[in-house]
């Protein structure tokens, strides 16, 4: 911790080489192609995590900016280096001390002084915020009170008095207060700082395939997942946009937000607030992909099944501004489960997808989110719109409060956020990465992105 720049530059360099050199004889084994696509000028990066523990997001987000990492199947340089780090709690089995021995790379006492490196000014090209993990309170809505927008306000403190500012990224929703989120959206276009955040899920494989074109009649949608409340309803809420905005006229806001669960969630769906049919053609583009040629259960039986009570089940219901609606439903217990289907207009069946996330459950998902962010910071522009977050942001707050005022219509005025959607093909994995680590591959410990699987 007490090496210069210079040793540490030095180091990073070696450990380059060295990765060169030994990685050729695996690429002929394994037919995987090099892809060293790192800029001359490598930006260098100051980590902010709340804890640094195996799994946890500050892991599993750095292996990846630390060492090569297979994307699309290809053995994929960072082009950026970490140059600093602030971690703001060390609990049991924390592993940002060897990392930063090992590494080369400081721990500092402060965000600032991360920012700053020991000085006065901002000494970094980019900013890796990961406000994930770590013992941090629940509010009485059962909100995880954490620390995104602290985080935030310290980064952009150092950015004021520098008089310049860097790419951010800010781990998953922007903060549990949609006041919050919506002053760092705005603050970040008041100093014209490229923002980025959101979920890795919708980066994962599709299977089966499906591509969305700009403007397609969208209709109606559902998306399913198998988590807890708001951590995986974000994730599902993520998925459910990275596809919906690609509706004609692109994304207009939503104007209600409504929380269900148990009974009231097959109510809604007998009123016709949301699709059956449309959640059993989601939940069947998984079994397709896991067990071919199973044919699904009605979608209230399998829910029994999964979970042992047809009523163990939420539910979001949402009403968009331009007449377009959704839902995003929990169906059994599996930290793996993201589903899509929507009907479109004058297409008699429906689109389904369903999202793989490749081997050691989520931990693989990360390699395509790095990549994303790697390119945001080398090319000073988020792949895909920060509006898809700060509006999934909301919803998840206004559901948040519907489910503490026992399922209430939240009117939500706030979140007529409307944006245009980007092609984000090139930052998403299309599963040539998963015939190199397969399920049969062992999930390692420490800092090893592709586990053995190929050098790097």
């Amino acid at each position: 911790m007490t090496r210069t720049t210079a040793d540490h530059l030095s180091r990073r360099d070696f450990l380059a080489q060295s990765a060169i050199a030994g990685i050729g004889a695996t690429w002929l084994a394994s037919g995987v192609s090099p892809l060293w696509a790192a800029p001359a000028a490598r930006p260098k990066v100051a980590a902010v995590v709340t804890e640094f523990t195996y799994r946890s997001h500050a892991h599993v987000i750095l292996e990846n900016f630390l060492k090569p990492y297979l994307f699309n199947g290809q053995l994929t340089d960072p082009g950026a280096d970490v140059v600093s780090l602030y971690i703001d709690q060390f609990p049991a089995g924390e592993m940002g001390r060897g990392v930063s021995n090992e590494y080369q790379i400081p721990i500092y006492g402060t965000i600032d002084e991360a920012l700053c490196r020991g000085g006065k000014e901002l000494a970094v090209d980019a900013v890796l915020s990961i406000g994930e993990h770590g013992n941090y309170p629940h509010n009485e809505k059962g909100q995880h009170e954490y620390p995104r927008k602290r985080f935030f306000d310290e980064i952009v403190k150092v950015f004021r008095r520098s008089g310049r500012t860097a790419p951010v990224f800010s781990d998953k929703h922007l903060s549990y207060r949609w006041d919050w989120a919506k002053e760092m959206y705005d603050t970040s276009r008041e100093l014209g700082f490229p923002l980025m955040a959101g979920s890795s899920v919708p980066l994962a494989q599709r299977t089966p395939p499906l591509e969305v074109a700009v403007g397609t009649p969208f209709v109606e949608a559902v998306s399913i997942h198998g988590g807890g409340v708001e951590s995986y309803d974000f994730h599902c809420l993520e998925v459910l946009q990275s596809l919906v905005e690609f509706r004609s006229g692109g994304e207009s806001g939503v104007a209600e937000v409504q929380f269900l669960e148990g009974a009231d969630v097959w109510k809604a769906a007998a009123a016709g607030r949301w699709s059956i049919p449309l959640a059993e053609a989601a939940m069947q583009a998984e079994y397709d992909r896991e067990q071919p040629g199973t044919k699904l259960p009605p979608l209230k039986q399998l829910v029994k099944e999964l979970k042992g009570d047809e009523n163990s089940l939420h539910g979001i219901l949402l009403s968009y501004n331009d007449g377009f609606r959704a839902a995003a439903l929990t169906v059994g217990s599996s930290s793996t489960r993201w589903n899509f289907a929507g009907t479109v207009q004058g297409k008699s069946e429906p689109l389904a997808t369903s999202f793989y996330v490749g081997p050691w459950q989520n931990r693989n998902l990360f390699k395509a989110l790095s990549h994303a962010i790697q390119t945001h910071f080398r090319e000073k522009k988020a792949p895909y719109p920060v509006e898809r977050t700060l509006l999934v942001t909301g919803i998840l707050d206004a559901e948040m409060q519907s489910r503490f005022e026992k399922g209430t219509v939240q009117k939500t005025p706030q979140l007529k956020i409307a944006y245009q959607p980007q092609d984000f093909l090139a930052m998403r994995e299309m599963g040539e990465s998963w015939k190199i680590i397969t399920e049969q591959t062992p999930e390692p410990m420490g800092i090893n992105p592709n586990g053995g699987a190929v050098a790097g």
